[in-house]
């Protein structure tokens, strides 16, 4: 039996009768589609671009396009939530799953920030959205929750569009252990084909793939994209599937890879897609597969009342605590990295600078390491003013830091947490840090109190060449540091790394957890404020090969 959408997620029209000749026209089937939004529910501010994205912006913009084609449905591949602004996280991630019903979504996926909080909660969001949760590629599922299905198909009269689930197959590590129950993640190629099967067993004509997985680098030379979604895409028969929607990476693309369209969105609602899927009503075939990635500025865009109703009660509840001014800093301190890389994951950032100092500063360890996939946002108040954000307006320098930005840039409740290592226990921890490059990889590593070297062209876990302390003013000009078994040092990270999460070795019997790293970090920005953080040559790239370093900007 079909399994139709919604009428609030997907609006759908009768598709036209035939003319004089018995033929049927083409059927234009419009999708809306966003990447990674984590539950962005205000308008990001980018530097020199201006305001972009948040719930009511995107809900007004969609319905104009909605109201431009009815034949639409609204997708996202998994990561709506989690890892979310504290409009969001404050209230265990409700508002966003209920600005999504309000948003008109159609259907989303599962990824690994899904899983944050555990199977409980995640039941519970399935149990509020008015839409379906996709995933082909989870055994037990059934066991862990209910309300998730491989496909859903969409009718458009003559037409049956099928939208196929994809979780990433590394989710559980990257999240803490037990998270995801007894479920586990199969392979993508089988759970995909076999999901397509089915599917068109059951009618579907059109066949749309929803996966979180990614682009996780563009080769600057040649324009070629690799990265999971790359492979998924090649081992796909090109006639079987007319678009594959992307997630996880935040590396904008679009364009063919064997054949099927490719989309991936810049996260958090930087960027949206609108997809036109013509088809051939006579004999249900797709005959243009049209994709533009559309950058929703929000300045000057009226608010959907729907979403704006469902958000300011939360809004009214926040305000007062997260508006809370900490401190500042003399320069802004960004997510992006020194290697202009948005997510921080390929070099050395300001902001992991701060936090790791702050980490140190806590506990007195000899050194300090955070995962960079877990640092999601700027530190510094945004230049431009955001009224609905937690940031005053201002102007010049310093620039504040208020609570709530503190909490955005680490949105996941983490605990610090002291631990005593080896030398060469610490190479491993290094080492796993940059074994992702040169794609983006959430486990960079961003540290205080040392400074390493690695070789990008030697193969992953033995890239790490080199360490030294930090000198007191901060410098790379302190003692070299022994990685061997028989020296001993202390470590301040959080509970998710030494747990083994972001594949860094599980030490967390050994450790003491202490406060949340949020708490930390607010302690620090108020006690050391004014701050001016630079970039100091914590994580240096060499290379001995053909793999070139990521190129560090002025």
């Amino acid at each position: 039996m079909l399994a139709v959408a919604l009428a609030a997620a997907a609006s759908i029209v009768p598709s036209a009768g035939a003319d004089p000749g018995g033929r049927r026209p083409d059927i234009d089937i419009q999708i809306l589609n966003v990447s990674d939004w984590h539950g962005q529910l205000e308008p990001l501010s980018i530097f020199g671009v201006g305001n972009v994205g948040g719930a009511e912006a995107l809900a007004t913009l969609w319905n104009a396009d909605r109201a431009a084609n009815p034949n639409t449905i609204t997708l996202t591949a998994g990561d709506a939530f989690g890892g979310s602004i504290p409009l969001s996280n404050f209230f265990e991630e409700r508002p966003a799953v209920l600005a999504m019903n309000a948003m008109g979504f159609s259907a989303d996926g599962l990824g690994n920030h899904n899983f944050d909080r555990g199977i409980d909660h995640l039941q519970q969001m399935i149990d509020i959205a008015d839409f379906p949760y996709l995933s082909a590629n989870l055994k037990n599922v059934e066991d862990n929750l209910t309300g998730v299905k491989p496909y859903e198909i969409f009718d458009f009269g003559r037409v049956q569009v099928a939208v196929i689930g994809v979780t990433n197959p590394e989710a559980p590590g990257l999240v803490f252990p037990g998270n995801f129950g007894t479920i586990e993640v199969t392979d993508p190629v089988a759970a995909v084909k076999q999901a397509r099967k089915e599917a068109h067993r059951e009618g579907a004509d059109v066949f749309v793939v929803i996966a979180h997985m990614g682009v996780t680098l563009i080769d600057t030379d040649t324009g070629a994209p690799s990265g999971p979604i790359v492979d998924l895409a090649n081992s796909l028969k090109t006639k079987d599937y007319d678009l594959i929607l992307a997630d996880h990476t935040d590396v904008p693309f679009n364009d063919e890879i064997n054949g099927i369209p490719v989309l991936e969105n810049a996260s958090r609602g930087a960027s949206y897609g609108r997809v036109t899927i013509t088809v051939d009503q006579n004999n249900r075939k797709v005959r243009n597969v049209d994709v533009e990635r559309i950058v929703p500025f929000s300045d000057g865009v009226v608010p959907d009342p729907a979403v704006k109703a469902v958000l300011d009660p939360f809004r009214a509840q926040l305000g007062p605590i997260l508006n809370t001014v900490l401190g500042s800093s003399t320069v802004a301190i960004p997510r992006s990295d020194s290697c202009g890389q948005s997510a921080g994951r390929t070099c050395e950032s300001l902001v992991g600078n701060v936090v790791t100092d702050a980490m140190r500063a806590a506990y007195g360890t000899d050194f300090a390491l955070t995962n960079a996939g877990g640092l999601r946002a700027n530190l510094t108040c945004p230049a431009t003013d955001n009224p609905t954000d937690f940031c005053p307006a201002f102007s010049g320098s310093p620039i504040p830091i208020t609570l709530g930005q503190v909490i955005t840039v680490l949105p996941f409740g983490n605990e610090s947490a002291t631990v005593t290592i080896n030398g060469a226990e610490l190479k491993t921890f290094l080492e796993n840090g940059v074994s992702g490059l040169p794609g983006v990889a959430g486990q960079f590593a961003q540290v205080s109190g040392l400074c390493f070297t690695f070789d990008i062209s030697a193969a992953a876990g033995s890239r790490v060449t080199g360490a030294v302390r930090q000198a007191g003013d901060g410098s790379c000009t302190g003692a070299a540091i022994d990685l061997t078994a028989g020296s001993s040092y202390t470590l301040t990270s959080n509970d998710f790394v030494l747990s083994g999460g972001d594949g860094y070795p599980n030490i967390i019997a050994r450790a003491d957890t202490r406060n949340l790293m949020d708490q930390d970090l607010a302690d620090y920005v108020a006690a050391s404020s004014p701050l001016s953080p630079s970039i100091q040559g914590r994580v240096t790239c060499t290379t001995s090969g053909a793999v070139p370093c990521p190129v560090v900007l002025p």
